[in-house]
């Protein structure tokens, strides 16, 4: 079993935070998300991940309310899209949040 966990500044104030664990090579489990710092304390604004046992995002509100949306791909599919999607589209999503919408 391998994982990998590391933590990426975006911007000021801004992060994303990686985990992967691995075994046999395949992902077995994961989370990648996009946080903001607001009021001295880093929030959620998107996280991909698979707990309950599927692959899905949880969008988040300026106050902590969130909206999920499956993902119908595989593990290692579901990692690489989140890496990407938040790599790209960070400074939207941070945008959005702060305006208090879902990201």
């Amino acid at each position: 079993m391998s994982e990998k966990t590391y933590t990426r500044d975006l911007g000021e104030g801004v992060r994303k935070r990686h985990y992967h664990r691995t075994e046999k090579g395949k992902v077995i489990d994961f989370v990648v998300q996009l946080e903001v710092i607001l009021e001295g304390k880093w929030k959620p604004v998107i996280r991909y991940d698979c707990s309950h046992n599927f692959a899905h995002i949880d969008r988040y509100n300026i106050r902590g309310e969130k909206v999920k949306e499956d993902i119908y791909l595989t593990y290692e599919d579901s990692l690489t899209l989140a890496d990407e999607d938040i790599n790209i589209n960070w400074e939207y999503y941070k945008e959005k949040f702060l305006k208090g919408e879902y990201s």
